[in-house]
């Protein structure tokens, strides 16, 4: 008969415990707390956020002429660059009355601005225009908006800056006027005419 091979069974090596292995005391603690983060995550929301009594679904019954008109800085120099009147073209745009209203945070951002944007202040500075005190800190006019705006559902934005736009429509009531094509043109208003 031949001579028997003398290679080791796998069986009987000798086994090593791995680092992440769950029988380890430090792994163990650490099992733990993620099963505990993972019961509060399966947990029901009982809390929802108070909705403006004046919104029927998504339409506002707040508007009603005259509008309150939030101005932003862009939409100021816009339409300084297309030669618009700004109440007149907000009044054909809205077939009603309007009244434009600018922050003190669009104020301080035109005057920052320099020679370049001093026509838009000085329409901005309009005694027709109605102005609102700010009392927070900073002069970002953006954050400023959207707050007013969440407090108090009775403005239309007039604004071209994408990405404030993009943060108004997350907010449900809120219509968008912008400066297109020559004209102003109005979103999210349920009685705007289709044009």
């Amino acid at each position: 008969m031949g001579v028997q091979k003398r290679t080791r069974k796998f069986a009987q090596v000798k086994r090593l415990i791995g680092q992440r292995d769950s029988r380890l005391k430090k792994n163990q603690a650490k099992g733990e707390i993620e099963g505990k983060k993972k019961a509060k995550g399966d947990e029901i929301v009982r809390e929802i956020p108070q909705v403006s009594s004046s919104l029927f679904f998504q339409y506002n019954t707040a508007l009603i002429p005259p509008y309150s008109v939030l101005v932003d800085t862009n939409f100021l120099s816009h339409s300084v660059q297309h030669k618009l009147e700004l109440l007149k073209t907000m009044m054909d745009c809205l077939y009603a009355k309007c009244i434009p209203t600018i922050t003190d945070c669009v104020m301080a951002e035109l005057e920052k601005m320099g020679q370049k944007y001093r026509i838009a202040l000085q329409i901005a500075r309009d005694e027709r225009w109605e102005r609102l005190r700010c009392d927070h800190k900073g002069v970002y006019a953006d954050d400023c908006i959207v707050d007013r705006v969440m407090k108090h559902k009775i403005y239309i934005v007039a604004t071209n800056d994408r990405d404030l736009k993009r943060r108004i429509r997350k907010i449900p009531g809120v219509p968008i006027m912008s400066v297109a094509r020559g004209k102003y043109v109005i979103e999210r208003l349920p009685d705007a005419p289709e044009k």
